[in-house]
């Protein structure tokens, strides 16, 4: 196996507590957790309206005996785990989830926890990326009352992660890295079998931005197309050719890709329109790519537009930069699984490779180091498409207890230098 980078000096653990009893405790919480985490997919909500997931993620942290911050927005909140006698500035270790959910239909229908709300459905993974930050908080609760905890850890519940710029900038602008000196999530991966992560050193996915172009002219008739602005013709070709020239402007390297999603223009077969609009995403696999897109695309634009004589604007909303994933960082997540799950040499970490999918995950990335883990949520055996950002996404519901030992682990086990 192409196993992530070795674990670097200060990357191991040790454990402070058996590794059965931590497991012990996880399956205790684990028909909770489950049950949770269908509760929130029967119940999906946008970002920035997750009121009700707050409020259930609010009252559950309350009965273990914590005391929960929700975000200035309503929605979203932060909880702080911290042993007596913590000194002053010491840093937080952080865990994230995020609960928003998408705006498309369930797909599924055979089963009970099939989401209730039309046009609503988490079919990314996020109710149980929240399930296993709950349950991680719930361990860590307990383990104040035992004397087991001995670092200060920090439980994310952030929004709108699937509302470009992300709310985790929402989480920042409220202090939720104020303090932090090392973070993690997890993201469900339905490639990678339950029982198992995926890890990779380095940009694990890439920059996304949001564009929308308006091109504008006097309109007329079809008849007389040389008296006017052809707009159908101009947002034709602007389409056509504008992501092969921005390619061809860029490092190779960088992974450039600009690719449209809609495209919108004119009313009538003889009437030559006055407004047209382009739509569309572009992502990036490096920083410079990402730093220099904006400006080179006015740049392109402006040429296009000029030779079919269209008066133009361009929209180009700022998204996510690439997660970074820290190399120390991974080499906790490898320890802390290992250790944990790969008894007998059973292979339980592998590598992956970055995707053109972004993640405001990174924003946190910019404050602290830290590491993102795709977590495996396929069925052993289960040849069912259930891909990401589709309607029939489903996970297997295992994957919530693995993720809360994984992140327990971290918490609870001691780093070695």
């Amino acid at each position: 196996m192409n196993r992530p980078e070795p674990a670097q000096p200060g990357a191991t653990l040790a454990t402070a507590r058996p590794a059965a009893e931590q497991r012990a405790r996880v399956r205790g919480l684990e028909s909770e957790l489950i049950a949770f985490r269908r509760d929130l997919h029967r119940h999906p909500e946008l970002g920035r309206q997750e009121f009700r997931t707050t409020g259930l993620l609010r009252d559950r942290l309350v009965a273990a005996g914590l005391s929960p911050r929700v975000l200035p927005g309503g929605t979203g909140l932060i909880v702080d785990v911290v042993p007596a006698g913590t000194a002053p500035g010491t840093e937080f270790l952080a865990f994230r989830a995020d609960i928003d959910a998408l705006p498309i239909d369930d797909a599924k229908t055979d089963v009970p926890y099939r989401s209730t709300v039309p046009g609503r459905a988490h079919a990314c993974g996020h109710d149980v990326h929240t399930a296993v930050v709950l349950g991680t908080a719930l361990v860590l609760a307990e383990a104040v009352r035992t004397g087991e905890l001995r670092r200060p850890v920090r439980l994310v519940f952030q929004p709108a992660e699937e509302v470009l710029p992300g709310g985790a900038l929402d989480v920042i602008k409220a202090g939720g890295m104020d303090g932090v000196g090392r973070i993690f999530a997890v993201h469900c991966d339905p490639k990678v079998e339950v029982g198992r992560i995926a890890l990779r050193t380095g940009a694990i996915t890439s920059a996304c931005d949001r564009l929308v172009l308006h091109l504008d002219g006097p309109g007329g008739h079809t008849a007389r197309p040389h008296l006017t602005t052809d707009l159908v013709t101009a947002v034709a070709r602007m389409a056509a050719d504008l992501p092969g020239a921005l390619a061809r402007r860029m490092d190779p390297r960088w992974g450039v890709s600009l690719v449209w999603g809609r495209i919108a223009s004119g009313s009538a077969p003889n009437v030559i329109p006055q407004h047209a609009e382009l739509e569309g995403t572009v992502r990036c696999l490096e920083l410079d790519g990402w730093r220099e897109a904006p400006d080179l695309l006015h740049e392109l634009i402006a040429k296009f537009a000029e030779t079919y004589r269209a008066k133009w604007t361009l929209d180009y909303h700022r998204g996510v930069p690439p997660v970074v994933s820290e190399a120390v960082s991974v080499a906790l997540l490898d320890a802390a699984m290992t250790d944990r799950f790969g008894r007998e040499g059973a292979q339980v970490v592998e590598s992956t490779e970055q995707s053109l999918g972004g993640e405001d995950f990174s924003w946190y990335l910019e404050h602290a180091p830290g590491a993102l883990a795709r977590l495996g949520v396929r069925a052993p055996g289960d040849t069912t498409i259930r891909d990401l950002h589709q309607g029939r996404f489903d996970a297997d519901e295992r994957a919530i207890g693995i993720g809360v030992e994984l992140f327990a682990a971290l918490a609870l086990d001691e780093p070695q230098d």
